[in-house]
This record gives C-alpha cells, sequence and structure tokens, in this order.
C-alpha cells in the first residue's frame, strides 16, 4: 500500500467493503480516486483504481439496460458539420442560450428542471450549420440517476460546452459538471494516451517501445495480468507513458471530446468577481486547458465571441469550391483541421479523389492566390479550391 494516503482514503476503503450494489461501489470507488495524491508511491494504486472504475461503469451500464420501465436512451440524429451538447446546472441559462442562437424554441422558465429532454437546435457561424443540443439539467448523481438517459447525448456529440451561472458560485457548478463527465468517461480537451493495446490468444504480453515507459516494465504486464489480460502487444508511442495512461488505454469507453466554458449572466452585480475566480480556479486546479468564454444570454452580449471560440474548439475548416472561371460555391465542405487537397476531393467524391491531377487554391495557404498546388497540399480554414482532374 502507497505511503501517505489521507484519512478519507482508508474510510472510503471500509464503505467500499461494505458496498452491496455495484453503482454504491463505482460511486465511491469515483471519490476514492479523486483523494488519492498523485506520486510516484501511488501510480500503481491509482492505476488499479481507474481499471476498477472501467469495469464497474460496463456492470453499471449493463444492469441499467437489462432493468424494465426506465425509458429509452435518448439519441439526437447529427445535423450540419458539428453537434455540440450544451450541459450545466438547473437554471444557468441553457434554454435561454439556445433560444438566442438557433430556431429552436425550448421553454424559458425563472424555475430549475425546465427542460425534461434533449432540444436541438441549428446554429449557423461562417456558412456553417452547427447543432447545439441541450442536455436537461446536470447534478451530483445525474449520470448514475435519471440523466443516464442522456448520457449518450453527451458521448456521441462532437464538442461539450459547459453553461454555468456566474451569479451563483460557477466553480462549484463546473466541478459539479465535470465530476459527473468524469463519470461517464468523458475527458475534455485531453488526448489519449499515447500507448495501444492489442489482445491476442497466446504469446504472453509483448511490450515495443519499452524505454519509452515513465515505469518499470515489468510493473506494466503484472498490472496487465492483474486485470485478466495475459496475451497482448502493447505499443508504446510517445515519451513518458505511466501505469496510468495504460489503464486509460485499457478503458474502451473513454470518450475524447473538444470543450469550453460558457460563463452566462454576466451582466448581473458582482460577476466580473466571480468571473475571475472562475478562472483562476480552473487555472490552479485543472491539469487541462478549459477556455472560458462570458456572456449575456438574455441580452445577447459576447455571442459573437462565443461562436468564434466554439468554432475554433471544433476544429473544423470551411473550403469553398469552384469551377474554372465561376464563382465560390456554398455551403462550403467542412473538414477537419489539417486536411489536404485529396482529403477535399474524396469528400466530394471518390473517383475526383483518384483522378484528380492538381488544385489551384485561393486563401491563407497559399503565398499567392490562384497558385496551383498538389494532392497533399493542406489546406486553411476559408480556402476557396478548383479541383482539376483527368
Amino acid at each position: 500500500m502507497p505511503a501517505n494516503l489521507p484519512p478519507e482514503y482508508h474510510k472510503l476503503e471500509e464503505r467500499y467493503r461494505r458496498a452491496r450494489s455495484p453503482e454504491e461501489r463505482l460511486k465511491i470507488t469515483e471519490e476514492m480516486l479523486s483523494v488519492v495524491p498523485k506520486h510516484k508511491g501511488t501510480e500503481n494504486l491509482r492505476a488499479l483504481l481507474k481499471r476498477r472504475l472501467a469495469k464497474l461503469r460496463e456492470e453499471v451500464e449493463k444492469r441499467r439496460k437489462q432493468k424494465s420501465g426506465g425509458g429509452p436512451d435518448y439519441h439526437v440524429k447529427k445535423e450540419g458539420a458539428a453537434q455540440v451538447a450544451l450541459v450545466g446546472p438547473p437554471n444557468a441559462g441553457k434554454s435561454t442560450l439556445l433560444r438566442r442562437l438557433t430556431n429552436a424554441e425550448p421553454e424559458v422558465a425563472p424555475y430549475p428542471y425546465t427542460t425534461r429532454k434533449p432540444v436541438p437546435g441549428m446554429m449557423e457561424y461562417r456558412d456553417v450549420q452547427i447543432q447545439l443540443v441541450e442536455v436537461p439539467p446536470v447534478h451530483e448523481g445525474f449520470v448514475h440517476g435519471e440523466g443516464s438517459r442522456f448520457v449518450g447525448v453527451m458521448r456521441s456529440a462532437d464538442a461539450i460546452c459547459i453553461v454555468v451561472d456566474l451569479s451563483e458560485d460557477p466553480v462549484s457548478q463546473l466541478e459539479t459538471v465535470l465530476g459527473e463527465l468524469d463519470s461517464a468517461a468523458i475527458r475534455l480537451n485531453q488526448s489519449p494516451p499515447g500507448v495501444s493495446i492489442e489482445e491476442r490468444a497466446t504469446g504472453g504480453i509483448e511490450i515495443r517501445g519499452e524505454e519509452r515507459l515513465a515505469c518499470d516494465p515489468e510493473e506494466v504486464k503484472e498490472f496487465l495480468r492483474e486485470s485478466g489480460l495475459h496475451s497482448a502487444i502493447v505499443v508504446i508511442e510517445e515519451d513518458g507513458v505511466t501505469l496510468e495512461d495504460v489503464a486509460e488505454a485499457l478503458d474502451r469507453r473513454i470518450e475524447y471530446k473538444r470543450g469550453l466554458v460558457v460563463a452566462n449572466k454576466g451582466d448581473a452585480p458582482g460577476t466580473r468577481e466571480s468571473y475571475e475566480e472562475l478562472r483562476e480556479w480552473i487555472e490552479r486546479e485543472l491539469e487541462f486547458e478549459l477556455p472560458v468564454v462570458p456572456i449575456s444570454a438574455k441580452k445577447g452580449a459576447n455571442l459573437d465571441a462565443f461562436k468564434e471560440r466554439l468554432y475554433d474548439a471544433l476544429n473544423i475548416i470551411r473550403v469553398y469550391t469552384k469551377k474554372p472561371g465561376g464563382k465560390p460555391q456554398k455551403p462550403p465542405v467542412v473538414l477537419p483541421r489539417g486536411s489536404t487537397v485529396e482529403d477535399l476531393a474524396r469528400e466530394i467524391h471518390s473517383e475526383l479523389a483518384k483522378n484528380l491531377r492538381y488544385a489551384r487554391v485561393w486563401g491563407r495557404s497559399v503565398k499567392k492566390d490562384g497558385m496551383m498546388v498538389g494532392r497533399d497540399h493542406v489546406l486553411e480554414d476559408g480556402d476557396i479550391v478548383e479541383l482539376h482532374a483527368d
């Protein structure tokens, strides 16, 4: 057992031994992981707790689906270039924001829990249609309680927008929402660990690139065996991979999403101080970046800045196509940032990509407008492209 564990951990350990249901054990394990300090001596323990979490989440999800009378899981069909989930506590102003930005008409009232099911709406920005989906209010216990039916909406979205109320302790609200997202195995603005694990029938555990590990390779093998994996190829793809990273790589349920915080009701008295406290808490307490945009949905203040930050978070680009001598066509083709001319051609038609000879490009990705480029040329947002094929 690692040294320097706080008294809270030992109390939680005793509660875990007495727990009767997987739901209770899951909640306690999440608490245990939150109180374990991060240092070399606790690395193995944290990895084991993360592996336990993954198994308990699978068990809880399986039990929930087997129960009758729980109602159907909600699914919102994706439309437009991207889908963004609006997530936040009761009365944070999600419905007002959705009304301001889209064609949706959710019920807006001065009391909490007005929204009972996900409400979608389409927002246009820079000639791109982005779907916003308001999720019912998130509170402590939401993911493993009545909110479990809505978890799929958050997990399938391309990005998560957390809406908090600056006039009502936004730090506490953000902590609660982040805790529920973690319970739903959703990570914001983080990348998957640089390790891949492929199970095989025989041959034991083989680690490739073990010199990149920040821990003993034998610890990794022992951890995998304790996790029920006895034959696998483990590829370490980047330097500094820890035992915790290996545990995360084993958890196939984890979804990595882009995210930002919308600090609403910025027009209320005293909210400037709340906004600064929120930013300072994020910088001090979180191990990942989480942008914050202050707005007033009620007054429509700073919504253009919100749209811009959201668009940037989605990591997409618009590309306009044109025929020789013609004008750029709308709507643009939407591609992931870093896409090439060949990717653009393939998005339009596979035969076009196959027969592509070259392209002419106008925009930020070229030194001069109308420049001739090859299929590997990387495009930028707003580029105009003329494709030439055999």
